[in-house]
């Protein structure tokens, strides 16, 4: 699953959440947008924060809403909660990538 922050309309940086149903991992994807963009942006989604350059905290419950309704494997739920495990119900540790074509 990829969180992206990438600049939307008007220059205003937006959030998506895709691939949702790649459960192997979680990773938040930046385009063109500072840190302090990315971050603004995470927390009005309500999504989480950026912690630094390389990790952000996402909020557990807050990503399974955003990704639920467009997952299409039968199995996603119990995917879901393996992939979270212990933060379940917290934050959850992910790492940050450059979004493709970024």
């Amino acid at each position: 699953m990829i969180v992206e922050v990438v600049g939307g309309a008007d220059q205003r940086p937006e959030v998506r959440v895709v691939d949702v149903d790649e459960l192997s991992r979680v990773v938040l994807a930046l385009g063109e947008v500072t840190d302090a963009e990315a971050d603004e942006a995470l927390q009005a989604a309500g999504l989480g924060r950026l912690d630094g350059a390389d990790t952000a905290s996402l909020h557990v419950d807050a990503l399974r809403a955003a990704a639920e309704g467009s997952a299409t494997t039968a199995d996603w739920a119990s995917r879901w909660e393996e992939l979270v495990g212990s933060a379940a119900g917290g934050p959850l540790q992910v790492s940050v990538e450059s979004a493709a074509g970024a």
